[in-house]
């Protein structure tokens, strides 16, 4: 007989594997127990892990430890051609996994631009111009221990190159190549990024090379190693889900997926809320983990959990047009027991404001509002709108 996952053991899952009903120590393990930290957007780095962390007041100070000072974390490109914030262990697995596929679709991209746009030197072989550029560029940045983008292109004028993006469309613009050139020297693990110009809230970073940054550097996998273990990682967070799901998060090919759970013993178990629907779930994962209690979390845009299946029904049901834009990005989030029931934004005047969509009971409103205002106190001065806007977080934020 199938196994069967009810969806509030799902939800229970969420809830304890995800540290919202269980709060984390730290920052690094805030990060491992959602296997990474979106960072696309930058204070979700921050407000995710906040949301996990049994001291929430110093979010902060813990994000920037574990990233700059003990360098537990590191910002890399990764899944889905999106910015993660990871424990070593797992940004080894993305670097081997991911990235490369990632680089290497960026880099024929830039090549096919610099060979139709044309470069000063004119160079027929518009590859070896580039990676003539990209040797400089690193060297330069060696030289230097860590810089910004500006003073690296001052070191190599070549980086300054202009491309014209979308021409002939109305969002025309001309770029340099002085971040498409940083970005592929991350994705290719040979640079990272370090600490930010500014606040907490900047993206703009300086830059190291990864021995300057890590000098034990990061543990060498074989990709398909790699991928089998970012896998088994996933299923433990996110299980039980489809194999589908792991591939949307993954970006991987249907046949890499395969190739990556072939390498795990799985079992496919029935989900329930949807009749002919069907998961997978570690073989050695299949006892229930036991109701949390009652709970709220007020998490931020794009952050890990929400965005973590395809299938997103069973935690946030009939809410999705309210929460997402129309690329697929979801905005902050009010969560009760385990699914969104709500939105919250940040006001200019500094209050959090929350719209729930739900009738979650007197108890759980008033949670949620004591979080909201707790939130309002932690940011302060501070003033975060969410990089993709969406229509509830709009409506909110006044």
């Amino acid at each position: 007989m199938t196994p069967k996952f009810t969806i509030d053991q799902r939800r229970a899952r969420l809830a304890v594997r995800h540290r919202l009903a269980a709060p984390a120590a730290t920052a690094e393990a805030a990060a491992d127990a959602v296997v990474a930290l979106h960072a696309t957007d930058t204070a979700t780095v921050y407000l995710s892990a906040r949301a996990r962390l049994a001291e929430k007041d110093t979010a902060v100070e813990d994000v920037e430890r574990a990233l700059y000072a003990e360098r537990g974390l590191l910002r890399l490109l990764g899944m889905r051609r999106t910015m993660f914030v990871a424990g070593l262990d797992v940004a080894a697995l993305i670097q081997a996994g991911c990235a490369p596929e990632v680089a290497a679709k960026q880099r024929k991209l830039l090549i096919k631009q610099l060979t139709e746009q044309g470069h000063p030197e004119n160079v027929p072989d518009a590859a070896r111009w580039l990676a003539e550029v990209e040797q400089a560029t690193e060297a330069a940045l060696a030289a230097r221990g860590q810089a910004p983008a500006q003073a690296l292109a001052e070191d190599e004028p070549r980086l300054r190159q202009q491309l014209i993006m979308a021409k002939g469309k109305p969002y025309e613009a001309v770029t340099n190549l002085t971040s498409r050139v940083l970005t592929l020297l991350g994705a290719d693990g040979r640079i990272v990024r370090g600490r930010p110009r500014g606040s907490w809230l900047s993206s703009q970073y300086h830059w190291a090379t990864l021995g300057t940054w890590l000098p034990a550097g990061l543990t060498e996998w074989e990709a398909p190693a790699a991928r089998a273990e970012l896998a088994r990682r996933w299923l433990h967070a996110y299980g039980p889900a489809p194999a589908e799901d792991l591939r949307w998060w993954t970006g991987w090919t249907v046949g890499q997926v395969k190739q990556a759970l072939a390498r795990l013993g799985t079992v496919e178990v029935a989900l329930d809320g949807a009749p002919s629907s069907t998961g997978l779930v570690l073989a050695d994962d299949l006892e229930p983990v036991a109701e949390p209690g009652p709970w709220v979390a007020l998490l931020p845009a794009l952050d890990p959990t929400p965005m973590g299946w395809a299938a997103r029904d069973w935690y946030v049901g009939e809410h999705r047009a309210a929460l997402f834009d129309r690329s697929g990005n979801i905005g902050p989030t009010v969560w009760c027991d385990g699914r969104v029931v709500g939105a919250w934004a940040q006001r200019t005047d500094g209050e959090v404001r929350i719209g729930l969509l739900e009738d979650i009971g007197a108890g759980a409103k008033a949670a949620a509002e004591a979080e909201a205002d707790r939130l309002a106190g932690w940011f302060g001065v501070v003033r975060v709108v969410p990089k993709f806007r969406t229509p509830l977080e709009r409506e909110l934020a006044g």
